[in-house]
């Protein structure tokens, strides 16, 4: 437990009905009944009750606001400690106000994450589970917020333990044998261990297999949308933002930079990147753009191309087309409300079917049919089941692809007949690996860095 009592605002910064300040540590309802007055005392009261009250100056007695104060006594809470949550009206003044008597007795202000820090020191929760809050909080979309939600609660966890229990029975089945080799039979040995890495590698691999999926749920698929000047790219985006996030006219070259905007599609977040116009130009704020654009092509995880399916090809989106066609990337034809007039047969010859999709974003149409398409891309036509545990951390990637070469390691040196005292070393690596993920075995560099990212209050 840690000695020290921290206070933050929890809820977000601005004018609010009611804002939350939360105060966590051994000293927290001591502290705090110096400046709420109620009937009572809170170092009286049950946990998990709240009271109705004021804030009041120590030292004046004016009264600062009016306030309901919970009260959360260790070891139940998030941090483990005793907490005290003061609701007061969500204004900016009188949450300052409060916040700011709060600090006067002694309590610092918390860091960056530092409550969630104090949850995974104090053993409320692992690593894995910490990290997913910060996830909870960004989730873009549905699916992506129930994949957080599974991993707070700790279903990744419970894998990975499970896991590290097979591989230290494992170890201590090698231990044995190192010990007391007469016992010992050497094939037999062997083939056992081969069969426990080959188990714990098949467990691995399935994780693996959700990653990427897994990531692109959790962060996005950046989208770039490419295409001639005025031929409906910024009106893609607003369609797809359902808001007019981009200025639309008949003059060309509207757009000059690229703008950002994340967005849902058949439950795939995408960051949009509306580009501006490719074309050869004299404009100087304007040819930047055309660079930015460039960039983004470059940089893009799908390409949006938009051809205008009533105007003949231009030469400038031959070569886009020869450009992109071997990239992830989908022919929007937009503007399918008018007659044909674009060269429909050159675009099939270089496009699949699945990645060619008839638009008209003037009538709302065809929305649907690109987001299908971009499932069937990127995730073959259908998400996993909800069911399935996701990997979507970089870190716990890495990891996983560092265990899995520790067992793949071991258990190559195992058929080969490798000195088992050898083979422990690559089966404890793996196991190790597994315990940095869920943060048994991490150094405090790597803490402060992964709780940095989260915001004040949490």
């Amino acid at each position: 437990m840690l000695t020290d009592t921290i206070a933050a605002i929890a809820t977000p910064a601005g004018e609010g009905g009611i804002a939350v300040i939360r105060v966590s540590g051994p000293d927290s309802v001591e502290l705090s009944d110096r400046i709420f007055s109620f009937k009572g005392k809170l170092q009286d009261v049950p946990t998990h009750t709240v009271h109705y009250g004021h804030i009041v100056h120590p030292s004046t007695g004016e009264r600062i606001e009016e306030v309901l104060v919970t009260v959360m006594r260790a070891p139940r809470s998030f941090t483990m400690e005793d907490v005290v949550e003061i609701n007061c009206h969500g204004g900016i003044i009188s949450v300052k106000k409060v916040l700011d008597l709060v600090l006067e007795q002694g309590v610092r202000l918390a860091e960056p994450g530092e409550f969630t820090k104090r949850a995974y020191l104090n053993g409320r929760i692992d690593l894995t589970q910490a990290e997913a809050v910060i996830d909870l909080i960004r989730a873009k979309s549905d699916r992506a917020f129930k994949i957080a939600l599974k991993q707070v609660e700790g279903t990744l966890s419970k894998q990975v333990k499970v896991l590290r229990h097979g591989l230290v029975e494992l170890m201590a089945h090698i231990e044995v044998n190192i010990d007391y080799p007469e016992h010992d039979v050497e094939e037999l040995t062997s083939n056992y261990i081969q069969d426990k890495c080959s188990e714990s590698i098949a467990e691995v691999e399935r994780l693996l297999r959700t990653a990427e999926q897994g990531k692109i749920l959790r962060e996005g698929i950046v989208t770039a949308i490419v295409g001639r000047p005025n031929v409906g790219k910024s009106s893609l985006l607003n369609a797809l933002a359902q808001e007019n996030k981009a200025i639309v006219t008949d003059i060309p070259g509207t757009t000059r930079d690229v703008i950002e905007e994340y967005v849902n599609l058949n439950g795939i977040p995408l960051k949009l990147l509306d580009t501006a116009g490719l074309r050869e130009t004299e404009d100087v704020v304007e040819r930047i753009g055309v660079e930015r654009s460039r960039n983004a092509l470059t940089d893009a995880d799908l390409i949006l191309l938009v051809l205008n399916r009533s105007e003949p090809l231009h030469e400038e989106e031959y070569r886009l087309i020869e450009e992109v066609r071997d990239k992830q990337s989908i022919a929007v034809l937009n503007k399918s409300d008018l007659p044909p007039a674009a060269d429909l047969s050159y675009i099939k010859e270089r496009f699949p079917e699945d990645r060619i999709v008839m638009m008209s974003v003037k009538e709302n149409d065809g929305l649907d049919r690109l987001g299908k398409a971009i499932g069937k891309l990127f995730f073959g036509g259908q998400l996993e089941s909800n069911d399935i545990t996701y990997v979507s951390n970089v870190r716990h990637i890495h990891l996983l692809k560092q265990a899995l070469r520790s067992l793949e390691e071991g258990r190559s040196a195992a058929e080969q007949r490798i000195p088992i005292d050898m083979i422990q070393i690559d089966i404890r690596s793996a196991w190790e690996s597994l315990g940095e993920l869920v943060g048994d075995s991490v150094g405090e560099s790597l803490i402060d860095q992964i709780f940095s990212q989260f915001c004040l209050g949490k």
